[in-house]
């Protein structure tokens, strides 16, 4: 039995297709717009970079459908509100489009040099402490809204700091390391292995078990 109301009027929207709305159609363009430009510029870095942290929001979408699945009271975080598609109880298309989108932008920010320093802190860190921060800010005005449903007492806008070590600080390092590596070869292998951890994962816990 649900617990959650939150997570009753998710599932209500599970992966119904009647809810499509026309705006994804140009969202879907803007994700292949920044993209593309990437790509023409051989920027090769910033691609695989980019996917990496999308990636790494699927990896997070994925553990959070399997708590609701094995708690059956709630997800850590759900996305009731309206939506033209619900992909998992806590993804819908356009959070997914943002993402895509999320990691290029951040990358596009960081200095060339690694190991630069600002305030004393390696830049990687200080940006991917400091995006996490602003990204953890904007969840907690969306929580306020009630577009994002938080249930469990450990992550909620009273106690934010899993939202930013779990929620995104992860995202932006996993990132910058892909970013990094010395040859793209690596940066593929890297991105390979995420979406190869997420594909087996959907397929197995979504599309053999049902649990997402």
């Amino acid at each position: 039995m649900i617990s959650a109301e939150s997570a009753a009027r998710a599932l209500g929207l599970l992966r119904d297709p009647t809810h499509f709305k026309w705006y994804v159609i140009p969202l879907l363009l803007i994700v292949v717009y920044v993209y593309a430009e990437q790509v023409r510029a051989r920027r090769w870095p910033v691609v695989l970079g980019g996917l990496a942290f999308w990636f790494m929001d699927w990896i997070n979408e994925i553990w959070n459908g399997l708590v609701f699945h094995f708690t059956q009271y709630a997800p850590v975080w759900g996305a009731p509100g309206d939506t033209a598609y619900l992909i998992l109880i806590g993804l819908n298309v356009e959070i997914c489009l943002m993402f895509a989108v999320m990691g290029v932008s951040s990358l596009l920010l960081l200095p060339a040099d690694p190991r630069l320093r600002i305030l004393g802190i390696n830049n990687r860190l200080f940006f991917a402490a400091l995006n996490s921060a602003l990204a953890v800010a904007v969840e907690c005005w969306l929580n306020a809204i009630g577009a994002l449903t938080w249930e469990y007492r450990y992550w909620n806008r009273g106690f934010p700091y899993l939202v930013f070590v779990i929620g995104y600080l992860p995202f932006f390092l996993v990132a910058y390391w892909v970013h990094d590596l010395p040859d793209t070869r690596q940066q593929l292998k890297a991105v390979a292995a995420l979406g190869g951890v997420v594909a087996a994962s959907l397929l197995l816990f979504g599309g053999l078990l049902g649990w997402l």
